[in-house]
This record gives C-alpha cells, structure tokens and sequence, in this order.
C-alpha cells in the first residue's frame, strides 16, 4: 500500500526582543515536505531516496543524515513500523541556518509526516515534547506547529506553551548572505548575567506581548531591547548594528536579531520597502549580499495534506 502526505511548515522568528529562548512567532513563508511510502514486505531499513530543491537545496543532505529523515525514522522505530520504501521530497523557501527556523522545520516536518503515515499514533502535544527534546527549547518549534506568537517555556522535561494574540500586520524579513555558526553564537553569551540585566529583559517582555496584541508601534521601540543575547552577538554580523540603526531611520518601531541570527526582523506600520532597501544597502556597504521578505503573521502553523491511500498489487 502507497501512502503519500505533504507536510507545510512554516519560518519563525525566536528570541524576539527580550523573549530569549522563550518567545517565538510564526511566519508566512514555508518550506513543504511530501513524504511518499510504500508499506508492505518488512524490511531492516527503508529504501530511501531524497530529493530537495528550492533555497539552499545544496545545503541539505540527500541521505540518512537528513534531519526530516531522522526524525521520521524515531517514529518509525517508536512504533515499530516502517515503510519498505521511502520517498522524501524537500521544497525550500526558507534560507539554512540563517535564525529563521529551518532546523525547526526540518524536525517537525520528519514527525508529524511519520506520525501521519502511520495514522497518528502520538498527539499533537507528543510531537511537541519531541521536537522540543530535538531542539533544546521550544521556541521556535511552537510557533511553528501552532501559527502566530507563543510563549513556550521548560518546567522540568515538562513543555508549557502559552498562544498569545497578536495583531495582523506585516514584518520585515532581511537576511545577509553570512554565515554564523552556532557554536560562535552561543560561544558570544557570557555565563553570567547581573540584577539589573535580568530585570531590563524581564520588565519589557510583558510590555512587548501587549504591544504586539494591540499594534501598539511607538511602545515596540522600548519593549523590543534586550541585554541577554543581542548585545553579545550583533558584533559577530558584519554591518548588524548598522542594519539597525538604518532600519529604524526608515520607520521600523522595533528591530531585533531573528533567532540568533544572522537575520534581522523590523516591526513597522508602513514603510516596509523603505526598511528593505536601507538595511539592503548597509549590508551591501559590508559587501554581503541579502535576502529580503515582507511577511504576514501565520496564524495556523504546521498544515498535513493527506493523498488517498493506494493499495499496489
């Protein structure tokens, strides 16, 4: 029996302003993942065959080192079934590594395609406590299952998510053709930080959740400071700093690292061409070229299209 499922997940933006590992906010932009499976004659591993295409396709392994791969095959050994064959087609829209949410993508995308293929054995909140295990925090995976902004925080192994409104409107997506790695990013954080630190970024989380339920720009310029993650890793990006100063010239109310970089996410009213080709341009001066979107909220996260079962003879 074939079954096929297509998987659409979508970009996120984590660390937002002063919600470092806490806050994250789902994106319109997708990558798609179509998962076609052959159940049958029980085999060891599955024939696997992977094709990707679409952005920074060269950047994705076509063997078993694939992240949706792997995660799809957790499931299979959880169950303790697995398809004798195996198809995984890769679409690409959102850059690799670039603080937009691609790894997130990559292991829900392998979850809930298995878990579909296999007439869902786990729930929704399963496969979230899975993807956040993968992922260390569940930052950027919530947002990605459930659409709009979330709160997700660890008590425990326990994984507490909190949807919260947010306003329709759109941001600003730029990111500069740089490549910082992981290890450096979390390298830049200090092991400690002071009193007074913690209570900035604490004191403007709340005032940021409700600027942003109520489009409430002009406060977005003080609720989106942070003294945890971006002062340590703005100076890791060539021309950053810049980017935001250019950026909040052009009209932006807030402006904070995605993720932790290298790309840079405005909040503004309007004038989102303007803040594209300011901050376009400074990266330009740092001989970096960039990608750039201007991005509505999604509000419903990971979708599962689920093709007609087909019995093979």
């Amino acid at each position: 029996m074939n079954k096929q499922v297509t998987v659409t997940i979508p970009a996120t933006s984590a660390n937002l302003g002063p919600g470092f590992d806490c806050l994250g906010l789902a994106l319109a932009l997708y990558n798609h993942v179509t998962f076609t499976a052959t159940f049958g004659s029980p085999a060891a591993t599955p024939a696997l065959t992977i094709e990707a295409t679409g952005l920074d396709a060269e950047k994705v392994p076509t063997d078993e080192t694939n992240l949706v791969y792997q995660m799809a095959n957790c499931l299979f050994e959880r169950v303790g079934k697995r398809p004798s064959h195996l198809h995984i087609q890769q679409e690409n829209n959102i850059p690799v590594g670039s603080g937009l949410g691609s790894s997130s993508t990559a292991v829900l995308a392998g979850l809930l395609g298995a878990n579909a293929l296999l007439d869902d054995p786990f729930t929704q909140a399963e496969l979230l406590d899975m993807a956040t295990a993968e992922e260390g925090h569940p930052d950027n995976v919530a947002p990605a299952l459930l659409g709009g902004l979330v709160l997700g925080i660890m008590h425990g192994e326990q994984v507490h998510i909190e949807p919260l409104p947010i306003a329709a409107q759109q941001v600003v997506i730029v990111t500069p053709n740089f490549q910082l790695l992981t290890k450096d990013a979390r390298a830049a954080l200090p092991l400690q930080i002071s009193r007074q630190d913690a209570i900035f970024n604490a004191s403007r989380l709340p005032l940021l959740i409700r600027a942003l339920e109520t489009a409430d720009f002009p406060t977005l310029a003080l609720a989106m400071q942070d003294k945890l993650h971006q002062p340590y890793r703005l100076p890791l990006i060539p021309g950053m700093a810049d980017a935001f100063t250019a950026a909040t010239a052009a009209g932006a109310s807030g402006v904070a690292l995605s993720g932790a970089g290298p790309s840079l996410i405005a909040f503004a009213w309007d004038r989102h061409e303007e803040i594209v080709g300011m901050v376009t341009a400074v990266f330009q001066q740092h001989n970096l070229a960039s990608h750039s979107w201007i991005l509505p909220i999604d509000t419903i996260g990971a979708q599962i299209n689920r093709l007609a079962s087909q019995n093979t003879f």
